[in-house]
């Protein structure tokens, strides 16, 4: 019974020496991107992004797996500079944002690639649908200190077919397969901020 006593403190400092490891970050929406490109007609490429990017990213240097990700985009930033487009797209004919106001991605597999790469696979929702995806991600970056705190960085892409999600608008104007690239600059503050 003794042992058992001395047993359980260890396990617990060792389970919170571990935890402990695990930073979490908080994305930064002034230097953050969710960006898109999509073929109209087949013949040309439109690009746009979304402004309002937020999330969190639990982040362990030495064991990336402990790594999560937790990301959610407002569905009605989306802009193409194209004023009429841009409502079509938040309409019900592609996101229906009154509906669906955000689309999020939550990690649930994180690996090492190569050397700066890792691979991400998680559970993306767009327009109420959810389904697997595998980002590829390059960084994160070092950590720096500016702005009050500490900051690294990341890219992260991927490719979808937006009928797998239940976006069907245009079809015979508007492809069917999304580029999409999320730049993400991320933060903490400084020890003793």
């Amino acid at each position: 019974m003794h042992r058992k006593m001395l047993i359980c403190p260890a396990l617990f400092l060792l389970l919170a020496s571990a935890s402990a490891q695990t930073e979490i970050w908080k994305i930064d929406p002034a230097h953050s991107a969710a960006q898109f490109s999509v073929k109209h007609l087949a013949i040309s490429t439109v690009r746009g992004q979304f402004q309002k990017v937020s999330g969190t990213v639990g982040y362990d240097p030495g064991d990336v797996s402990k790594t999560s990700i937790d990301v959610s985009i407002d569905a009605a930033s989306v802009d193409t500079r194209v004023d009429m487009r841009d409502r079509d797209l938040r309409s019900p004919n592609f996101l229906d944002v009154q509906k669906f106001p955000a689309i999020t991605f939550k990690s649930t597999r994180v690996e090492a690639a190569a050397s700066g790469k890792l691979k991400v696979t998680g559970n993306l929702t767009i327009h109420g649908v959810t389904k697997e995806v595998v980002l590829d991600v390059d960084g994160p970056s070092a950590p720096i200190t500016a702005m009050g705190g500490l900051r690294m960085g990341a890219s992260a892409t991927t490719k979808i077919n937006r009928k797998d999600f239940g976006v069907n608008g245009a079809p015979s104007m508007v492809g069917d397969d999304i580029s999409l690239t999320l730049d993400v600059e991320v933060m903490k503050p400084a020890a003793g901020h």
